[in-house]
Formats: structure tokens, sequence, C-alpha cells
């Protein structure tokens, strides 16, 4: 999957909504100086002839775009023929790096009337550097199970809410853990928070906060205002019932996010899977990133495993069918064998270096 063409800027698996069926297809997308090509990818390998393409000259982007409640990573294209994309990531940071490489795009065409990267981003990105702050570790900070945030449930208006916290517990702990100096902080940095989609609005009064946010009162610091994780929010009744998986092994920090190509175990076909790679304790999880469904599909401890980069030169032994390339292996203490493959090389080595750390 590594490419020799100079010509492209940015390469890598989003996620593609459809724009006569509104399903969700992984895609492999090339960004070149005017255009924006995506490729199917079946049985281990991405279609010779690309699929579809994107304008980019005066393109707008909107990034974050947090219209769909369990999709907190995606961004809206608009072409100026008026054609939308919404296009997801695997992460914040892999998320961000593509509104980034498309907006140079769409400058470097030299269009007078080009948007570029919505405002949202812009707004962001400054904060960030401004106070040095990075949302990310936040996040996981606030995701950790011994000094995190703690959630429970809450009933508003007849309306039961689970896994949540009220504004005025994340001010309490972001002051206490002095990741904001003072309460006005600590609501400045919520705000992001809620901006770039990693925390939302849940309740009716939260709610209305967030569509009165010019009115500057985006985030309540308010005991009786209720926000949730993005990943994590369950109104009762709203979503599929979680599937048996045990609270400990999703509970671990997450240190890695990204999409691989993993085979199958009863038919030995490749798909494109979304991995969470978990550490207190050391889990790998893999969701489908064509559903909404928040749970995993599977996963496993890595305590004892053995991790093997495998040589991309003829078939190795276990590997079905034609592959692209930038292959590994995890074999578990019950000896499951798990072959997976990598967008490129250095991913495949960061993977493998990751995994390593957590068995």
């Amino acid at each position: 999957m590594d490419t020799q063409n100079h010509s492209v800027l940015k390469e890598g698996f989003l996620v593609k909504r459809g724009h006569v069926v509104h399903n969700w297809k992984v895609r492999w997308f090339v960004l070149k100086a005017e255009q924006l090509l995506y490729y199917r990818f079946e049985g281990g390998k991405r279609d010779s002839c690309h699929r579809g393409s994107i304008p980019l000259q005066a393109c707008e982007i909107t990034c974050p775009y947090l219209e769909y409640e369990n999709r907190p990573l995606v961004i809206r294209l608009k072409t100026n023929t008026l054609s939308e994309y919404f296009l997801e990531a695997c992460s914040r940071e892999e998320r961000d790096e593509w509104a980034v490489e498309i907006s140079a795009a769409v400058r470097r065409l030299g269009s007078g009337d080009a948007p570029g990267l919505s405002p949202a981003v812009w707004k962001t990105s400054h904060s960030l550097q401004l106070h040095s702050v990075n949302l990310s570790q936040v996040v996981d900070s606030m995701y950790d199970v011994h000094s995190g945030i703690k959630m429970s449930s809450h009933v508003e208006q007849g309306s039961t809410y689970m896994n949540c916290f009220s504004g005025s517990a994340v001010v309490d702990w972001l002051v206490f853990t002095q990741l904001a100096l003072t309460r006005v902080e600590a609501v400045t940095l919520a705000s992001a928070l809620v901006d770039e989609g990693s925390v939302r609005a849940v309740g009716f009064k939260s709610v209305a906060a967030v569509r009165n946010a010019a009115l500057g009162e985006q985030f309540l610091d308010d005991s009786t205002a209720l926000y949730s994780f993005a990943e994590s929010f369950k109104k009762r009744g709203s979503l599929k019932s979680e599937k048996s998986m045990s609270a400990v092994e999703l509970s671990g920090r997450v240190q890695k996010r990204g999409y691989l190509i993993k085979q199958g175990h009863n038919v030995k076909n490749w798909k494109v899977r979304l991995f969470v790679l978990r550490s207190e304790p050391g889990f790998l999880h893999y969701y489908n990133p064509s559903k909404d469904d928040i749970t995993p599909v599977g996963g496993f401890s890595l305590r004892g495993c053995l991790i093997s980069s495998l040589d991309d030169n003829g078939v190795p032994s276990g590997v079905k069918g034609k592959v692209q390339g930038n292959l590994f292996k995890i074999i578990t203490q019950r000896d499951i064998h798990y072959f997976f493959q990598a967008p490129t090389h250095q991913e495949k080595m960061n993977w493998i270096e990751a995994l390593k750390q957590q068995t």
C-alpha cells in the first residue's frame, strides 16, 4: 500500500457515507493536488482503478462535523457544485491531519473564493497552540479508570441518561487535576472538548446551551447540565444493547487507534477493521467501522502474546488469498493466530512496537 507516486499528498483509510444509500463504507483515499480519489478495498487488496473523486477547487471543509451522534470524527466536504461528502477518520489526530492537508491543497489551487478550513478547526487549533493543551491527552485522562471523571446515570424530565457527568463535575475535575487553574479556564477547556467532539451535551439544559453558543454559554458549570463522552453516550432504548464484554478489559487507557486489515477466522477473507489498543490491562479490540455500534465485535488480551513481523515475499503459512503486504501476526496464549495487514510499512512497525509494550 506504499506508493512511489510523488504527486500523492496523503493517503489512507477513511469511512465514507454513501450518496444514494446513506450507509458507511471503508474506502482507501488518495489526496492529490486537485482532487481526492477513493478506491474500494476488498479481499486484502485495493482496486486498481478509482471508484470516485472529489474535486478540491473551491471546496469547503467543516471539521469537526458533529451532526452524527455516534461518529464524532467526521469531516464534511462541500464542493463548488454543492455536492457534500462525509468522511470519518480513525482518531482525532488523523481527522485533523486530513483536514489540514485537504485545506492546504484547496489553498494551493489559488481560488480567491475558496473558504478552505472552516472556522471551527482554526479556532480549535489556535487555542491549542495558545495554551499548549493536548485535547487528546485531556480526554484520555478523563477516561482513566482510577483517576478519571466518574460517570453515573441521571434522570432529566423523564428521560434516563447513562454514563453521564454534570458540567460542574467536569469543571471540578479539571481544576482538581490542575489541567485548568481556574473555573473560568476549565469552562473554556471543556467548551473546546465539546467543540472538538470528544464530549457532547446529552441533557435538555446542556443541549440548549450548545445551541445558544453564540451567546457565550457553550459549556455550563452547572450540576444539572449533563454531558457524556461522545463514544459512550447512551440514552436508554436509543442504542443497541451492549454485547457481552468485560468492563475491565474496556477500562484501560487508549494507547493507539487505527485501521488494519484483518483475516477472518472461519471465512479466510480480509476486512478493514478499526483497532483500539488499551493498556492496564492490555487488550486489543476491533470494531466494524461501517456500523454505528460503539461496542467491539471482538478482542483479546495481549498478556503472553507473541507478535511478529511477516515477510511479504510469497504467502506465509496461515495466510489465505492475495494480500497487499505489510503483514504481521499475533499468537495469543490460547494459541489463536491472528493475521493483519497495515496500510504502510511504518505503520506496521508502529503497531508491533505498541503491541509488544502491552504483552
